[in-house]
């Protein structure tokens, strides 16, 4: 079973199995096992929605670059996971939508990072949002945990943070 990271900075961050079951097809989704959690893309969500959700497992969507986070925005108490798509490690487009995601739709369930996602980028994707990485090398995964570690604290704000350093330091002196 693939391994994944999840947490968040408070708990360190921990190696877990991965329950979910990656449907990218109609015909996928007829072969998936009965139970199983399904994670599947944005144009498989859209085109079967319903059967989707006749099934009665666990549903999580799969969002690429392009997909508008407003498109799922009424839908997002359905899902049980939301994956977001980093194709190439240089693509920021997956810290937007995560920030979109958690600040102006009020998604608060579980957000993971997926694709090229490297260990370096794991500290950055927590402050916008994301609390699961599938790393691209899973033989990292284990040392991906020393990511949560990397800086004490951070100047400045972000979903994580709402109020920025020097505002800290300001409250605490007074």
């Amino acid at each position: 079973m693939a391994k994944v990271v999840e947490g968040s900075f408070a708990d360190g961050g921990r190696v877990v199995d991965d329950v979910w079951t990656t449907v990218d097809t109609a015909e996928g989704l007829h072969a998936a096992p009965d139970g199983a959690a399904l994670l599947v893309g944005h144009a498989l969500w859209t085109s079967e929605r319903e059967r989707l959700v006749a099934r009665g497992t666990a549903i999580g969507i799969k969002l690429e670059p392009q997909d508008d986070p407003a498109s799922i925005a009424d839908d997002l108490g359905r899902f049980g996971l939301v994956a977001i798509d980093f194709p190439k490690f240089t693509d920021g487009r997956g810290y937007s939508i995560a920030r979109l995601l958690r600040e102006r739709h009020g998604y608060a369930g579980p957000l993971r990072a997926v694709g090229d996602v490297l260990r370096d980028q794991i500290f950055y994707m927590l402050r916008c949002g994301f609390d699961s990485f599938a790393l691209k090398h899973e033989d990292q995964v284990d040392a991906a945990l020393s990511a949560y570690r990397d800086f004490s604290d951070a100047y400045q704000t972000a979903v994580d943070r709402r109020v920025p350093l020097f505002a800290r330091r300001a409250g605490a002196a007074a």
